[in-house]
């Protein structure tokens, strides 16, 4: 099992430096380094550095997964499950604050380097995106859904973005409390 804990280790560590450093500027030796291990154990692991991101992406894909779960176990109503995403933001602040958003980041840089990853990390998006949909659509808002699914997307995207380029806490803050009154506009039919 030793093994097994070495390859999640590096996955864990990869996944960081991914996201910290972005995944072109992010060396098979950082990754060897932030683990603990030497180039030889770390390549019984992983050949490539396209395995490791794969790897990286499909355990953003299942922590993205359960963590959607957890909202829609914790959420009395749909929501309140939407004001998990949307309170995503503050949770993630002092991150989102120093190298924006996990997702957004990754996919945009995939794509800038016409990588062939780069849909594969487009469907952490579409998790989202689905997700909230259907959190719309029990909302009542089913001829909407998809849209308002995208725009909120969109919105913390851009809420994500800024917050990276400001490093503001207060700005975070007053967009979350805007994405809410927009919640509740949409909630109550408006």
């Amino acid at each position: 099992m030793a093994g097994q804990a070495t390859r999640d280790q590096i996955i864990r560590c990869a996944d960081r430096l991914f996201y910290e450093n972005g995944f072109e500027h992010t060396s098979f030796a950082d990754i060897a380094t932030a683990v603990g291990i030497s180039r030889g154990n770390f390549y019984y692991h992983f050949k490539t550095k396209d395995e490791i991101l794969d790897a990286v992406i499909a355990r953003r894909l299942d922590d993205t997964q359960a963590l959607l779960a957890r909202w829609e176990a914790g959420g009395a109503t749909p929501a309140d499950r939407i004001r998990s995403f949307i309170h995503i933001l503050i949770a993630n602040q002092a991150q989102i604050m120093l190298y924006g958003c996990p997702v957004g980041t990754l996919s945009t840089e995939l794509a800038k380097l016409g990588h062939g990853a780069q849909g594969q990390a487009t469907k952490l998006f579409t998790l989202f995106r689905d997700w909230l949909a259907r959190q719309f659509t029990a909302l009542g808002r089913a001829d909407a859904a998809d849209g308002l699914a995208l725009h909120l997307l969109a919105r913390s995207q851009g809420v994500a973005t800024l917050a990276q380029a400001f490093r503001d806490d207060a700005f975070v803050r007053q967009e979350v409390r805007l994405l809410e009154d927009w919640l509740d506009a949409r909630a109550t039919g408006a």
